[in-house]
């Protein structure tokens, strides 16, 4: 679906506001945080050495479950384009350079690509060597198994046969009726369950939990701002209900955590619980507008997940192409 009919259709549905203010997130001191990564551990559940994680979580009989979820054979991306102009959030540009030449008598065409995918501006999967909670990763593996030359323990190559299993869109702009939530608004347990209970979807082991704040439609109706200073996104408390429930993998069309997050000194707590906590990966700054529009057209808000990172061993993540197939 083109982006201009995924808006159009997007504002067609809107309701009675443009955005709902932000209330503040509930403080939460360093001691608490350091009390959830504790509570939340999946070190040792699935082995000493694993380093799959959560993904462990998506059994062949949930890919078969989730593959019976296609009934039209209809594909939505959850991926922005690469993004190749530097501004205040994409600082390093994604850069491409086409060649051409003459090859054993044929004209041919090619490709240099390069890109630091991590941060604001490009959608991707974090790796669980991505963050570090005082000085461990994922499993107890130490941050020092990180060298220039890769990860040698949780490296993005571990997914390399890639993430097949239910997908499940929270829209949470649409649940509150508006067109997006105003940045530093902090989902909550509560409000996931309110979704839950108003849909009838029940998010559960192996799934993926996609949450729409409506970032994208904001920049469209009124410009970027500084998104570092106030994002929607997730509170960090949501960390253990998403061990309670076995979700797999989460993702968002910002960067999953609330901004401010409320947490004593960290930016970004949730990643650092469930990467490191869970060993869960994480999906930033995704498209989720055009997959919004084909599952408010069909009322269906589970779908078929599709993802692949590129092969990099030791890598950190990757750019990623997200498929939603209903």
């Amino acid at each position: 679906m083109r982006a201009h009919t995924a808006c159009a259709l997007l504002l067609g549905v809107a309701t009675i506001a443009a955005h709902a203010e932000a209330p503040a997130p509930t403080p939460v001191t360093r001691a608490q945080f350091d009390a959830w990564m504790e509570e939340i551990s999946n070190w040792g559940r699935w082995g000493e050495d694993d380093e799959l994680g959560t993904l462990n979580l998506i059994t062949p009989a949930k890919s078969k479950a989730a593959a019976a979820l296609v009934r039209e054979g209809v594909t939505v991306s959850m991926a922005l384009d690469l993004n190749t102009v530097a501004d205040e959030l994409n600082a390093n540009p994604f850069r491409h350079t086409v060649t051409t030449g003459e090859f054993s008598g044929h004209a041919v065409a090619g490709d240099d690509y390069g890109v630091q995918y991590h941060g604001f501006a490009h959608s991707h999967i974090d790796g669980l060597p991505h963050f570090a909670h005082d000085g461990k990763l994922y499993n107890g593996y130490g941050f020092d198994t990180i060298k220039p030359t890769g990860a040698t323990k949780l490296g993005i190559h571990r997914v390399k046969d890639g993430i097949f299993t239910r997908g499940v869109l929270v829209d949470m702009a649409w649940f509150k009726g508006v067109d997006f939530l105003a940045p530093g608004t902090a989902v909550t347990v509560e409000d996931l369950e309110a979704w839950e209970q108003k849909t009838g979807i029940t998010l559960g082991s192996g799934d993926v939990l996609l949450l729409r704040t409506g970032r994208w439609e904001r920049v469209r109706q009124e410009g970027q701002w500084n998104f570092l200073e106030a994002a929607a996104g997730l509170h960090a408390s949501v960390a253990k209900w998403l061990k309670a429930r076995d979700v797999a993998l989460i993702g968002c069309d910002g960067v999953s955590d609330v901004m401010p997050s409320g947490v004593e000194g960290l930016a970004n707590p949730l990643h650092e619980l469930v990467l490191v906590g869970l060993g869960m990966r994480i999906l930033d700054n995704l498209n989720l507008d055009d997959v919004a529009v084909a599952a408010k057209q069909r009322d269906r808000w589970e779908f078929l997940f599709v993802g692949a990172p590129l092969r990099v061993v030791g890598g950190t993540g990757s750019p990623l192409n997200p498929l939603a197939v209903f």
